[in-house]
């Protein structure tokens, strides 16, 4: 079959490129420990629909540095007892989408909830703030001030601040809660899974966020890495800088939280994949050390995977 990165032996023992700071373990345990102090301030408002199977509502919640931040939430009208939970997380740019393609798992009694990433496509603040670019997309945005101004540290934290408003819902069996999503929503249901480690079973679909300086070299800061590319024409030509700026990005590096899942994992990647490649998803899943399954697509990239869905369903029947 044609390559457009290392051949799959190799893929399958790859451990990245990206550097990781030092500190990294105790950066993200003291981010934790301001997400558990705040007082999220929770409001759900009602949101008139005509489900007979639903009641919807739009959460709020106060995340780290103040921002308010929306979800969508929809539980079953008619359950007896506690169910489960799935947290859905959408691609770069986008939202929380549609409150129909949710009910489908609200029929099979799951409670859902779909967040809104600051400063996306969504109701949730970006309250900003940073010093430097903001040109072309989130990565970049705060890397030029201290690690703990960068956006993704703060979208990170809501995942896991998401994760503990659905489990300390009276209606919902905190012990079993998975999480889901594609490219952005992928790479963030790693983080979930990481930060909080009481998500029992996590399905990241090609996810996007993982071994940046690989994507440099792969020269395919494009499309939704582009960023990388614009912040090193304008603010590093010469890449003087390049060491010290890829260890930073190394804070909101998936590969590098993978290791802090407890959860079940399943993986799917396409070969072809030229937007977020096939070696950088590599580089998170191989230092997964939770039991993990991996769907591979040889003949796909970053676009609808036939099958997938039913998969990742009936993985989530596990909860």
């Amino acid at each position: 079959m044609p390559l457009i990165d290392k051949p799959l032996a190799e893929l399958h023992v790859y451990t990245g490129r990206n550097p990781r700071p030092a500190d990294f373990d105790s950066f993200w345990d003291a981010g934790l420990a301001e997400m558990r102090a705040l007082d999220p301030k929770v409001e759900l408002v009602p949101y008139r629909s005509s489900s007979t199977i639903a009641e919807c509502f739009d959460l709020y919640f106060t995340g780290v540095g103040g921002a308010r931040v929306h979800a969508k939430y929809l539980r079953p009208k008619k359950s007896t007892g506690k169910h489960p939970a799935v947290l859905l997380f959408h691609g770069y740019t986008g939202n929380a989408g549609d409150w129909f393609d949710k009910l489908a798992w609200v029929s099979q009694g799951y409670s859902v909830a779909a967040l809104d990433c600051r400063g996306q496509g969504g109701k949730s603040q970006d309250l900003g703030g940073v010093t430097g670019t903001t040109m072309r997309g989130q990565i970049i945005r705060g890397l030029d001030d201290a690690p703990q101004q960068m956006l993704f540290r703060q979208i990170f934290l809501d995942t896991a601040q998401l994760a503990r408003i659905v489990m300390r819902m009276p209606e919902v069996d905190p012990q079993r809660v998975g999480a889901t999503g594609s490219s952005q929503g992928g790479g963030l249901t790693l983080a979930c899974a990481a930060l909080e480690p009481g998500i029992k079973l996590a399905a990241p679909v090609f996810p996007f966020l993982c071994d940046y300086q690989r994507v440099w070299e792969m020269d395919l800061a494009i499309n939704a890495y582009e960023e990388l590319r614009t912040y090193f024409r304008q603010f590093d030509p010469l890449h003087q800088r390049e060491a010290e700026i890829f260890t930073k990005l190394g804070y909101i590096d998936c590969q590098h939280l993978a290791p802090r899942i407890r959860g079940e994992v399943l993986m799917a990647v396409g070969l072809m994949d030229q937007i977020c490649p096939p070696s950088t998803q590599f580089a998170a899943y191989n230092k997964i050390t939770a039991p993990k399954q991996l769907a591979i697509y040889p003949d796909y990239g970053h676009e609808g995977l036939p099958g997938l869905s039913d998969t990742i369903f009936e993985f989530m029947a596990g909860l």
